[in-house]
């Protein structure tokens, strides 16, 4: 069995356990979206890093995301409006290079889910850029919750490998140049 396979089998088996450890500490409408974010999360983690015990990591991720998320809410509710008047450095320094790696990011994220099958994508794109709920887009597509959450984990999936694709053959071109330039 794949890494990957591994750790979705781990996933759908213990998700209702999983949902069931931060019950209490987020509300009904957010609990499917942090586990589905867990396995996201758990995925990305494991492919830098082998996970011996994903049950556990999977745990520790979610109640850690749920944690985060009730943070945030009650850091949202108390900020101060002068707050929002003054922009980050961050987000006014911009240089050109970061500008144009952003874009090129985002146009290969676009390659990725033009991949995609027509329902995948669509669900995938609901989830991941409008950031709708699981619940919504279940509605307003005429699907099953189940499968939107299939739907999604699939175009991570996909989408990760193809990026990761991407990556490797743009590090063999500049190998390539770097040897290249080194011989001469």
């Amino acid at each position: 069995m794949t890494k990957q396979s591994t750790l979705s089998a781990t996933y759908i088996k213990y998700r209702s356990k999983l949902m069931g450890a931060i019950s209490s500490i987020v509300s009904m409408d957010d609990i499917e979206d942090i586990v589905q974010e867990a396995f996201i999360k758990s995925y990305e983690a494991e492919l830098k890093q082998e996970i011996r015990y994903a049950r556990t990591y999977m745990l520790r991720t979610v109640k850690n995301l749920a944690l985060n998320h009730v943070s945030s809410a009650a850091n949202t509710r108390h900020q101060a409006m002068d707050d929002m008047d003054t922009l980050p450095h961050e987000l006014v320094g911009h240089t050109l290079e970061k500008h144009v790696e952003s874009k090129e990011r985002f146009i290969n994220f676009c390659r990725a889910t033009d991949t995609l099958s027509p329902e995948v994508k669509r669900v995938f794109l609901l989830k991941k850029v409008y950031g709708m709920k699981q619940k919504e887009i279940a509605e307003l597509v005429g699907l099953s919750e189940s499968t939107v959450e299939k739907h999604v984990a699939k175009g991570l999936l996909h989408c990760s490998q193809y990026l990761a694709t991407l990556n490797d053959e743009g590090d063999e071109q500049i190998s390539s140049i770097s040897a290249n330039h080194d011989t001469k």
